[in-house]
């Protein structure tokens, strides 16, 4: 089973291997940056776990839990 995004704690990092999820959503991350091949590490995490702070292409993205679970990594 792929991991997810949402699976990694914070200094954890990787690569994105695909957008999934609602159309809507996979769009607006993939116009946010987050495109396969796309290096990321996750800085921190609310302490509920959501949202998820990543940081990519040298900034800096909040994400929701929700959303991170669609994002397939390698």
């Amino acid at each position: 089973m792929p991991k997810t995004l949402d699976e990694l704690e914070a200094g954890q990092a990787g690569v994105v291997a695909q957008v999934a999820g609602e159309p809507e959503i996979a769009e607006r991350l993939m116009e946010m940056g987050l495109i396969a091949g796309t290096p990321f590490k996750v800085v921190k995490r609310a302490p509920l776990g959501d949202p998820i702070e990543i940081e990519t292409r040298g900034y800096h993205l909040t994400i929701r839990k929700g959303e991170a679970a669609g994002i397939l990594i390698e």
